[in-house]
């Protein structure tokens, strides 16, 4: 029999982890070729998704689980379950029952068929606010025009991969972790599994505005150095707008029209000024993730865990 870890990130779920446990159990039960252990991370919930984990471990010894001291993002907790996981495949997907238990049964026969990751897209954004998925759907198409990675729109963290994958994931070390991104950096020969979106089965989004923009701009970043290179085609592009201002307000001189000087000099301070303080802006971020790294701060720190001390981090 093979062996499967699947992760499972978890954050303020106590009201839809029963529904999730008794749903992967009997998905399990339908997949005799494979022995499944269930890695739990609990990101620093504040209501009762610990103690609903350790009901799971006390009644199944399938079930490991890793508690937060307090809450450091998905990224931090996806990374702590590969860290943790020792089986031949891994399977990340999230409690809420957006990602469909029931696809790991094609997923695992895609690896089976020689495929190294089976991943799931989403074919809509069915029960998201407009608002919402017209900025992630722009995001996704300026992050593809200027990274060096392409990321499809529609991919999801919900996957099953081999171990030769998950441990090139682990080999990427940045502390600002963007996972799609890595996923797409890694490669691999990879199967899609398109499916429409679900909405939760019980609780609510973690997600708001702020989160994502800072989803966002870890993906921008971690990606691509374009936006260093801005003051650059600025500079250029200033260069150009000069020589053309300065010929447009010739010839308006020399047809006889005055025109104020205050209005140009007024112009170009206001130009100057936003696209100075833009690139600033631009250093400022990468300066920031430098910073970041040089600190070497740990992804995560564990609170309470059943696994053995060396899997935790």
């Amino acid at each position: 029999m093979k062996t499967l870890d699947l992760i499972v990130p978890c954050y303020n779920e106590e009201a839809v982890l029963p529904q999730f446990y008794e749903t992967v159990k009997r998905t399990l039960q339908t997949l005799p070729g494979y022995r499944a252990t269930l890695i739990f991370v609990d990101d620093g919930s504040a209501d009762g998704t610990l103690g609903l984990l350790k009901q799971f471990a006390l009644r199944d010894s399938a079930v490991r689980y890793l508690s937060f001291s307090r809450n450091f993002g998905k990224e931090a907790a996806m990374l702590a379950g590969l860290r943790a996981s020792k089986g031949e495949l891994v399977a990340i997907l999230d409690a809420d029952l957006q990602h469909r238990p029931a696809l790991l049964g094609p997923m695992l026969a895609a690896i089976e068929e020689g495929y190294d990751v089976a991943a799931a897209k989403r074919t809509d954004r069915a029960g998201e606010g407009k608002l919402k998925s017209k900025l992630s759907d722009a995001f996704y198409r300026a992050a593809n025009r200027i990274s060096e990675v392409e990321i499809d729109p529609g991919a999801q963290d919900f996957r099953v991969m081999k171990r030769k994958v998950a441990d090139a994931i682990l080999s990427l070390s940045e502390h600002r972790r963007f996972t799609k991104g890595m996923f797409a950096f890694v490669g691999f020969k990879t199967k899609w599994f398109p499916h429409e979106n679900a909405a939760r089965a019980a609780g609510d989004t973690k997600w708001n505005y702020k989160k994502l923009l800072s989803y966002a701009a870890d993906g921008i970043f971690a990606y691509t150095d374009l936006p260093l290179k801005l003051p650059l085609y600025g500079g250029l592009g200033l260069l150009a707008l000069s020589v053309l201002f300065a010929l447009v307000l010739l010839i308006i001189r020399l047809c006889g029209v005055l025109v104020p000087g205050s209005l140009g000099v007024l112009f170009a301070v206001l130009f100057l000024a936003g696209w100075i303080l833009l690139t600033i802006g631009v250093f400022g971020e990468y300066l920031a993730r430098v910073y970041g790294e040089s600190k070497n701060r740990p992804h995560y720190i564990v609170s309470e865990s059943n696994l053995p001390e060396e899997r935790r981090f």
